[in-house]
């Protein structure tokens, strides 16, 4: 179990968490979700002892990292998967790991067969795929057996495979009554493994509970609609509380109107209609409608650029 409580962390005038509380229960997979400066990343360095914080408390398993007399054996932790010495081969990066606690190496080989690494064990870790590394990382983590595992984008350069490893590996491991605690940028995949979510936007977490009941808060229903009048279209639907996305010419989402609404208003106007779909609320437009107004440093949504717009066939259609 991870517990929280007034986590404040602050460098000179910067303050990356500002007085989160929360609970990590054992037996689920929780996943940790904020845009790039929220304070993962750091949350994370201070439950293991690595970031101090300015003020409150952070334990797991009840006691703070540092007080843990075999820490590696009450967590495990992938924070980051290249903080290994290049030159060493991955078995004496865990061979040297596990002398600390004196873990067997039999444990090791069996760490390096779980993660699939037996084919590059006594290679040089300098020479590994972004891949490698992150198997590698997983495999130090898990090296003691831990209670708790803490985890910072363990999926990332995972080829599929990999990822669906990684999925079954957690589920499995909180099936055992472990603590799991994960962050990940792959919305579709945080879907599948988390029971629990996290939501951290300027270092204040902003949500937190079943992934499915975030999903289910979500304001505002999607309709994806097809038309060679676009346009037309896009011109009847406006008004102040509609949102408009064009995801390709000819091809929008409203967000503010339902089908029933949009059918019948193209229909009045005489506007031939080839889709009306009601989209499904994802974790991803749960996650985007949660951080919004939370995102520090924001990219330019290049879909605005995309014309809503008939294609130009209909419109030389038409002139002739």
């Amino acid at each position: 179990m991870i517990e929280a409580h007034e986590l404040t962390k602050r460098y000179g005038a910067k303050t990356a968490v500002d007085g989160v509380s929360f609970t990590v229960e054992p037996g689920t997979v929780t996943g940790f979700l904020g845009p790039n400066g929220a304070g993962k990343s750091t949350t994370m360095r201070m439950i293991v002892g690595l970031d101090r914080p300015t003020s409150g408390t952070v334990t797991v398993n009840g006691r703070p990292y540092a007080e843990h007399r075999t820490p590696l054996r009450e967590v495990g932790a992938l924070l980051e998967a290249k903080a290994v010495h290049p030159g060493r081969s991955a078995y004496n990066h865990l061979r040297g790991l596990a002398a600390t606690h004196g873990i067997s190496k039999a444990r090791v080989q069996e760490v390096i067969e779980m993660t699939g690494l037996q084919g590059v064990a006594k290679k040089r870790v300098g020479g590994f795929s972004l891949g490698m590394g992150q198997r590698l990382g997983i495999a130090a983590a898990m090296l003691g057996d831990p209670r708790t595992l803490i985890l910072d984008e363990p999926v990332n350069g995972l080829d599929p495979e990999g990822v669906k490893w990684v999925r079954t590996m957690v589920r499995y491991l909180a099936s055992e009554g472990r603590t799991v605690f994960l962050s990940s940028h792959l919305m579709s995949e945080m879907a599948q493994t988390a029971d629990q979510l996290l939501v951290i936007g300027r270092g204040r977490i902003i949500a937190s509970g079943p992934v499915q009941d975030l999903i289910d808060s979500t304001k505002g229903v999607r309709v994806r609609v097809r038309s060679p009048r676009a346009t037309d279209l896009s011109e009847l639907l406006a008004a102040p509380d509609v949102t408009l996305r064009a995801t390709e010419p000819g091809l929008m989402e409203v967000t503010g109107r339902t089908a029933e609404e949009i059918g019948d208003l193209a229909a009045g106007a005489g506007i031939p209609l080839h889709e009306l779909t009601p989209v499904r609320a994802s974790l991803e437009d749960a996650y985007l409608s949660l951080t919004q107004d939370e995102v520090e440093y924001r990219s330019e949504d290049a879909s605005e650029h995309l014309a809503v717009a008939e294609p130009s066939s209909v419109r030389e259609g038409v002139s002739r």
